[in-house]
């Protein structure tokens, strides 16, 4: 069980930085440009980033059950995808 919990950390580290690295990319290439399709682009992955975030420290930090964590996760990353898809519509 403990690998499983570190490999689940590690990952949740990995998606972090990459989600906060695409969130800092798509910000910059907003503020550059003036665009509001990437301005909600940026605003997207950052709710699928905070989503992985807040899911991996309710757990670890608050013990939050499983179950509300998967919750708490999955809102965010489905309102995530959501602004995602409509900066690619716009």
């Amino acid at each position: 069980m403990t690998d499983y919990v570190t490999f689940v950390v590690a990952l949740k580290a990995v998606t972090l930085v990459l989600g906060g690295l695409i969130t800092y990319f798509a910000a910059n290439a907003y503020r550059r440009t003036g665009s509001r399709p990437i301005g909600f682009l940026a605003v997207g992955f950052g709710f699928v980033t905070l989503g992985s975030l807040l899911a991996g420290a309710a757990h670890q930090a608050f013990g939050l059950p499983v179950n509300a964590v998967l919750l708490i996760e999955s809102a965010l990353v489905a309102i995530g995808f959501g602004v995602i898809t409509y900066s690619l519509y716009e």
